[in-house]
């Protein structure tokens, strides 16, 4: 089975680099041009519209030593509080931005309704690598649940969301939110990324689709080499290989089949019903990677969303 024809055109007419040979200042400027493409709004073509029931504002989040832009959506037109929270997290690693994802994320917070905020990370590059990341969406939900009152959010009725490497790093907040006696309602892993060692590249999925249009090997292995620098060890940065998968919250993985990725999310449900953690796999079958960002390229985006909404409208009920 091979990808919808608008996607396979699409990624023709985007032209992606040479990511063996990318040098470091190469990747910035591919990523700081690729990311002003999707913030604008020609790219709602592929993007999708935002929810026009939806209020979308950037705010920062200032910590010790940096601060952390988030992409805040509200229910427009209420005044109601508090409401659920929903961190979100982008996909792309050393590529992406929290706009790409307007289209679910404003969805979400005008329909459970909710308060959906979506972290925009720090990028991998040769200086920055994935724990960084990692700490920017952990770090985001600890300042928002601190500060409860003030984002009119209720702490009880938390959810965590990542898609992608964001899915990832959604992964570690609720291992770590378990650990440190943080309660989460919901976890909702979209295509992740569930083990960075070499068992993960050896997954049947990625040998299967290691050529598709919105994700390949050599971007893969561009990540990793990003993301698990020489002295890391990849396990601590694999969800998968966590030393305990149990009492985390209810997960939702979505997964689309023509992915390299989508092994890792189904190893990763098995891994969490083992453990004792209610878990559910929901599988598209002519969708490839990112396909929740590409709703206007792939109809299957629409069937994710609507089951990411009733899954946790159904978790973060009063």
């Amino acid at each position: 089975m091979t990808a919808p024809l608008k996607v396979r055109l699409f990624s023709a007419l985007r032209k992606e680099p040479d990511y063996s040979n990318l040098t470091g200042d190469r990747l910035t400027e591919f990523a700081e041009r690729g990311n002003r493409a999707a913030s604008s709004g020609a790219a709602w073509i592929v993007t999708g519209r935002p929810d026009r029931d939806a209020a979308i504002a950037w705010q920062d989040i200032a910590l010790p030593g940096r601060v952390i832009p988030v992409r805040v959506h509200r229910p427009a037109g209420t005044s109601v509080t508090p409401l659920p929270l929903v961190v979100h997290v982008h996909g792309g690693g050393f590529i992406g931005t929290a706009t790409q994802c307007d289209w679910a994320t404003s969805h979400l917070a005008a329909r459970l309704p909710a308060v959906v905020v979506s972290v925009d990370h720090r990028l991998l590059t040769e200086h920055v690598p994935l724990s960084a990341a990692v700490d920017d969406g952990w770090d985001a939900l600890g300042h928002i649940l601190g500060n409860a009152a003030e984002w009119g959010i209720d702490p009880e009725r938390v959810a965590v969301f990542g898609e992608s490497c964001g899915g990832m790093i959604a992964a570690l907040s609720a291992i770590r939110a378990r650990d440190t006696g943080v309660h989460l309602r919901a976890q909702v892993l979209v295509n992740p990324p569930t083990d960075l060692t070499p068992a993960g590249f050896a997954l049947p999925s990625m040998r299967a689709f290691a050529d598709t249009p919105t994700l390949t090997i050599e971007r893969l292995e561009m990540f990793l080499r990003l993301a698990v620098p020489a002295g890391t060890d990849p396990r601590a940065l694999s969800p998968l290989h966590a030393a305990d998968l149990s009492g985390l919250p209810p997960a939702l993985v979505v997964v689309p089949a023509l992915d390299p990725l989508a092994d890792h999310g189904r190893v990763y449900v098995e891994a969490l019903k083992a453990a004792g953690t209610p878990a559910e796999l929901s599988e598209h079958a002519k969708a490839g990677h990112a396909f929740l960002s590409m709703p206007g390229l792939v109809s299957a985006a629409k069937d994710a969303r609507a089951r990411i909404l009733a899954f946790l409208a159904e978790r973060l009920a009063r």
